[in-house]
């Protein structure tokens, strides 16, 4: 009896291990991958604050830009969830995978499609993958803005 129960625990546990190595192995990816598009963004934004007569269709501009290649950066982090939910087969047969990857990762929670039993926790994690990413992109968001309006402003002062 002490057997079974020590072998069941240490599958448990084996299964939770994998689960959090999949999904750190995917949040370090999609990390990787708003990093880049933050550096690209934010150096952008100041390249371009200096270059305009017009601070407030550059101010406009800029706020578009940003937050479209953040959206894109967001649904490309999707695309990367839904290829692990493919590789590892964590959804139900017939699944749509993409559907499925942005509800977990907008932490919508509709509960229509729900994983199979041995990666249950890969929804919570792209959730906590998502919530963190959002929360970045809006971070910078605010950068961005602050800094394209002060450095339009002071363009603006000093003409």
């Amino acid at each position: 009896m002490l057997i079974w129960v020590f072998c069941r625990l240490t599958k448990v546990v084996l299964v939770m291990l994998i689960q959090f190595l999949t999904g750190g192995i995917v949040s370090v990816c999609n990390i990787t991958i708003h990093a880049m598009v933050m550096t690209a963004v934010v150096s952008a934004a100041r390249a371009s604050a200096t270059r305009s007569p017009h601070p407030s269709l550059l101010l406009i501009f800029t706020m578009i830009a940003t937050v479209s290649v953040l959206m894109a950066a967001h649904v490309l982090e999707v695309f990367v969830w839904s290829l692990a939910y493919s590789i590892v087969d964590a959804a139900p047969a017939g699944t749509n995978l993409v559907y499925f990857a942005f509800v977990n990762y907008a932490t919508l929670g509709y509960g229509d499609v729900t994983p199979v039993e041995d990666w249950k926790l890969l929804g919570p994690l792209t959730a906590m993958n998502g919530a963190l990413m959002f929360g970045w992109s809006t971070a910078v968001i605010f950068e961005v803005l602050q800094k394209t309006m002060k450095i339009s402003s002071h363009a603006a002062a000093t003409e």
